[in-house]
């Protein structure tokens, strides 16, 4: 599987320019959202799993002549395995507003899995989404200029699909989004001119190895790379995971911040994850405000149980004429 992730790595390094910028929502999170970056996680794990995020990227920050500005997104993401689709399905919500945009989307995801060795598991994934962008108020230099939005949303359908490999010790995968690059397009003030948005297309490359120190410490080093037609970007990290219940954790955003992640397991199995992450900046400090706060709230069901048993063949029950 290590193949796979090299072909991956390969496939986004080919298409990718120098430049650095930020297009869809960043998450510190990134370890325990698998969801969010491929659709073949979908039932991977073998037990439904929902998933929630909420980041206030740069607290505090304020663009003097408007109302605030720092970007806000919640996430919502939720699978479970599906025996008789051999697969799993998968569910992504997500509201994001950045400045005077905002951004509405859900995606409905389907995985086939196959099983590889003894542990390990493939899943190929394809995902389907709606996409909603709403453009508020500009104030326009020139009074009517028809290339400046007003109020205006477009909302168009499409397409994502992506590789998982999930195992006991180590996992890789990644997606792509916006196959279809639909074009959005927001209407003007007067309503005398449109103004378009090209939805981009985004891969995500990812991977985590779990390494036992001891019988009660773990540790896993991290990875995700991200990539559009005019942006390259990347984080690695990792956490130390202590009795399978308290984690924390560091991580670098290649140009922008570095991160600390904490976060404790509750109730039984280990159902709930409570996570906090808290972003500093490092880049550009003077156009940002200093600090990023991200809240992740994850429940896991248990493995599904069989609940028929498979017909018993025997020679007894067998009669010759």
């Amino acid at each position: 599987m290590k193949k796979l992730l090299s072909v991956l790595m390969l496939l986004l390094f080919y298409y990718t320019p120098a430049a650095v910028a930020q297009q869809q929502p960043q998450f510190t999170h990134y370890g325990f959202n698998g969801m969010r970056l491929s659709p073949a996680y979908a039932g991977i794990t073998n037990r439904p799993e929902f998933t929630s995020i909420y980041r206030y990227q740069w607290l505090g920050y304020d663009a003097t002549f408007d109302d605030g500005g720092a970007p806000r997104t919640i996430l919502f993401t939720a699978h479970t395995p599906v025996r008789l689709l051999h697969g799993g399905l998968g569910l992504v919500l997500m509201r994001d507003r950045i400045g005077n945009t905002t951004q509405l989307s859900a995606a409905v995801s389907y995985s086939y899995h196959i099983n590889i060795g003894e542990t390990g598991k493939l899943g190929i994934g394809i995902q389907g989404n709606v996409n909603n962008f709403k453009k508020g108020n500009y104030r326009a230099i020139d009074g009517g200029d028809p290339s400046v939005p007003f109020n205006s949303s477009d909302t168009k359908f499409d397409l994502g699909a992506g590789l998982w490999y999930e195992s006991e010790t180590f996992y890789a995968g990644g997606g792509v989004t916006n196959l279809l690059r639909a074009e959005y397009e927001f209407a003007d003030s007067t309503r005398t001119g449109t103004g378009t948005l090209l939805g981009e297309n985004h891969i995500y490359v990812t991977a985590g190895y779990n390494l036992p120190l001891t019988t009660d410490l773990t540790v896993t080093p991290t990875i995700l790379l991200k990539h559009d037609t005019e942006v390259f970007s990347f984080d690695v990290g990792g956490r130390v995971t202590f009795q399978e219940k308290y984690w924390a954790g560091l991580n670098y955003r290649y140009q922008e911040a570095v991160s600390a992640l904490v976060g404790v397991s509750l109730l039984q199995d280990n159902a709930l994850r409570v996570g906090y992450a808290i972003d500093l900046t490092t880049f550009n400090q003077d156009a940002k405000a200093p600090t990023s706060h991200e809240v992740m709230l994850n429940y896991r069901l248990p493995e599904p149980v069989i609940r028929f048993k498979p017909p018993v063949r025997t020679p007894r029950y067998y009669f010759t004429k």
